[in-house]
């Protein structure tokens, strides 16, 4: 992704820095999600790379859904590497509902930001297909920076 301007870090922060500094958010921090990459900050890659695909496509999403969406897409708390009795055996299928209810218990998201957490797995997740530009878009970044931090982390 290309580097961002100095006005679009500071939309980004404006947008981001009351969600990134809530303390269940920054639990994030104590999860793996690929290689050595914590959960928060993958989450913190997507966003960045869903405002840039965004901006650099023109493709005129809502940039706060967007962004909300994509930093609390994977904010399930908890570590799904472990085994966990078999809890987590499902997690691919399972954490964006996951997500989606602390999202909404924790920081009171709106519908259109709970839907782009919601269908962030798709196809894997084959019934939330993404419904929105935000979602879409959230959804390919997601891939994205999951394939690069897994072949190159």
């Amino acid at each position: 992704m290309s580097r961002l301007k100095t006005d679009d870090m500071k939309t980004i922060a404006d947008t981001l820095d009351p969600i990134i500094n809530d303390s269940h958010v920054q639990e994030m921090k104590k999860y793996i999600q690929h290689g050595k990459v914590s959960t928060f900050d993958h989450c913190e890659s997507v966003a960045l790379a869903s405002y840039s695909l965004n901006r650099k496509l023109h493709l005129k999403a809502n940039e706060e859904t967007l962004l909300k969406g994509a930093i609390l897409h994977d904010f399930y708390l908890y570590d799904w590497h472990e085994k966990d009795n078999g809890s987590h055996d499902w997690h691919g299928f399972i954490h964006p509902g996951r997500a989606v209810t602390n999202a909404r218990k924790y920081l009171k998201v709106e519908d259109d930001v709970a839907s782009v957490i919601d269908s962030h797995m798709w196809p894997l997740t084959i019934t939330k297909i993404p419904k929105s530009r935000e979602a879409w878009i959230v959804c390919i970044a997601d891939k994205y920076v999951s394939l690069k931090e897994t072949l190159y982390l």
